[in-house]
């Protein structure tokens, strides 16, 4: 077992992470008191452990949205942004890239420029504050289809915030084509944007392969499923395209059954890249240290393999140069 201290202690980057689904009960607790009467969501923080617990990732995404709807500003999205930086960085992490989900605020009424000023804004006053470097992915939420993915496109390439590197798609899987967005995704990675859609989470090997062919993927947002098929792994393996894993996020959306069942080591042994992520850490009861001591379990590695699974996903992040250079220093420094 790797000492959970230096765990903590190590400089990490965080690549699958939801905006509105790092919100802490502290987090969510202010919104909720801010909203009282106008939303399902308990202000008292010792209640939210029960409404976090979830049935099927059908009843995840239904309690996800109703954690939205306490956005209702943009003074509540520079909160929830600011916040989840504070909490992230107390974890050493030194760069995330965190999943926004633009449209489901601006379906509610918070304006696409409103929307990327109040996050821009927070995001220059964490990294002062903070010392943490904050990206953005733009995620289109599959199950409001096509005029989703139009308002997405929109805002990201008109807007165009500073720290927007990436394009996505989440939510559920089943009944949602990933072909579909295809000219949404071309048109991202046109204008400079990587592609790194959810795929393989719920569903099978399929829908890992529709990332890769229709939307170009880069990296794969779960993409667990790829351990089924040692094609399609090879054919990750070949062209570079690695995994953000969050093995606790897949065991309560009972995507996998239990962690003893759960296909890291499998991914890992065929030569895929894989990086350790915490998802939606609060709703899920873990944190991204809780993630690399769980991957250390799973995969059995000492203090050595967790400080390279660190380095990894600095890797491969989209972060510019000089930031891998430094963390990865950092982590070599940590690692002795």
């Amino acid at each position: 077992m790797v000492d959970p201290a230096f765990i903590a202690a190590l400089p990490k980057a965080e690549l699958h992470v939801h905006h509105v689904g790092s919100a802490s009960p502290r987090i969510v607790s202010e919104l909720a008191e801010r909203h009282a009467g106008e939303t399902p969501v308990p202000a008292d923080p010792a209640r939210l452990a029960e409404y976090y617990r979830f049935t099927d990732f059908g009843h995840f995404i239904e309690v996800y949205l109703s954690v939205v709807d306490l956005l209702r500003t943009p003074e509540d999205l520079w909160t929830l942004t600011h916040e989840v930086a504070r909490e992230l960085s107390a974890q050493q992490v030194r760069y995330a890239e965190l999943t926004l989900t633009p449209y489901t605020s601006i379906v509610r009424g918070i304006a696409a420029e409103a929307y990327c000023e109040a996050v821009e804004d927070a995001r220059l006053r964490a990294e002062a504050d903070f010392g943490i470097e904050l990206r953005w992915c733009f995620d289109i939420p599959g199950e409001s289809g096509v005029p989703a993915a139009d308002v997405t496109l929109d805002t990201a390439l008109r807007l165009q915030p500073a720290g927007l590197v990436s394009f996505g798609l989440g939510g559920p899987e089943i009944g949602v084509p990933r072909p579909q967005f295809a000219p949404h995704f071309d048109a991202a990675r046109a204008a400079g944007l990587r592609s790194v859609p959810h795929a393989g989470e719920s569903t099978g090997a399929e829908t890992v392969w529709d990332a890769v062919r229709h939307l170009g993927a880069e990296r794969i947002g779960h993409g667990i499923a790829a351990a089924d098929d040692p094609a399609l792994m090879a054919h990750l393996v070949e062209h570079g395209i690695s995994l953000e894993v969050c093995p606790t996020s897949n065991v309560c959306t009972r995507s996998v059954e239990s962690m003893a069942d759960h296909p890291l080591p499998a991914l890992v042994e065929a030569g895929v890249t894989v990086t350790i992520n915490s998802d939606d850490p609060p709703m899920f009861a873990t944190t991204l240290n809780e993630e690399y001591a769980v991957a250390a379990d799973l995969l059995g590695l000492d203090a050595a393999g967790v400080a390279e699974l660190a380095r990894t996903a600095v890797r491969e992040s989209f972060a510019p140069d000089d930031t891998k250079a430094r963390i990865l220093a950092e982590i070599d420094t940590h690692a002795g």
